[in-house]
């Protein structure tokens, strides 16, 4: 399969959804709503409602009933990068190659309107017009994605990757600790979310669940190898900013060799826990493989 061509042209739809789910731009309060959409619609490469979607297909669901979720995603990691960009956390300029929400909005309204797409996306996730599953799969994906996104998942992972920054004695646990939280919890929530609504088996769920967890990780590890050979105009921020802070990092404490390494084998294991689907799978199978070969 084409995977550029799959990714643009889920991309469309999730766009084409996103911008039908959140308020319009001239709504009350417009500056709000325009902070909100700004950061929506900057060019992200949509890759956890993407896993979303794909997850559903695999196990032979509706991925158009889906979608309401996969914006969701999309809506809450959108919320994590505003936040994160924040001068009391990352203090970064750019993000996706434009100026950051708080650099636009201020910070003030930046908090603002990630803490509105937080909230809007599980509006989206228990409204039962929006989302038509039976309510015993609306509250497990539900439970599901705020459990990643909440203090033991993302949030919990981005507290412990501000403590550890600039200390010279960070181990590989705690690395792998932030690894999996601040970056891997969301994407497996995604999966396991996808898998769900599209009706999987306690198999089917197991497998893809061990596929989340497997790309969440290199996804992150493959960020961290960006920050050191990328570009700023490819990755979009500043280039060896992770480095710059004293990031903890798995090219820090591992070195750069051992970490690509590390996230080689990583998508090894991702597509061979897919080994018990069929064909419906592809487009995850490519995206674990894109994960360490992407350059932005």
């Amino acid at each position: 399969m084409n995977l550029k061509e799959y990714i643009k042209d889920r991309c469309a739809i999730i766009d084409t959804a996103l911008d039908r789910f959140l308020p319009p731009e001239d709504e009350l309060p417009a500056s709000l709503h325009s902070a909100m959409r700004y950061s929506i619609f900057a060019g992200g490469k949509r890759i956890r409602p993407v896993l979303l979607l794909a997850a559903c297909d695999a196990v032979g669901g509706d991925h158009e009933a889906a979608m309401p979720a996969a914006c969701a995603m999309e809506m809450i990691h959108t919320y994590s990068l505003i936040h994160d960009d924040l001068p009391a956390m990352d203090d970064d300029d750019f993000r996706r190659g434009r100026p950051t929400n708080h650099k636009v909005y201020g910070e003030a309204v930046a908090i603002l309107a990630g803490d509105a797409l937080l909230t809007e996306a599980f509006v989206l996730l228990s409204n039962p017009e929006y989302l038509k599953i039976d309510a015993a799969k609306m509250l497990a994906v539900i439970r599901e994605i705020a459990f990643c996104a909440g203090s033991h998942g993302m949030v919990g992972g981005q507290v412990v990757d501000m403590e550890s920054e600039g200390k010279s004695d960070i181990d590989l646990a705690t690395v792998q600790y932030i690894h999996t939280h601040k970056t891997g919890a969301l994407m497996k929530a995604a999966v396991k979310a996808g898998a769900i609504l599209g009706g999987a088996s306690d198999e089917e769920l197991a497998a893809l669940t061990r596929y989340g967890e497997a790309i969440g990780l290199a996804f992150q590890i493959a960020d961290d190898i960006l920050d050191i050979e990328g570009t700023t105009e490819e990755i979009g921020k500043d280039a060896g900013s992770d480095q710059a802070r004293g990031k903890a990092t798995y090219p820090a404490v591992i070195g750069l060799t051992s970490a690509k390494s590390r996230a080689t084998e990583l998508v090894e294991m991702a597509l061979t826990s897919l080994e018990m689907f069929n064909n419906n799978a592809d487009p995850l199978r490519e995206i674990a493989r894109y994960i360490v070969a992407r350059k932005s």
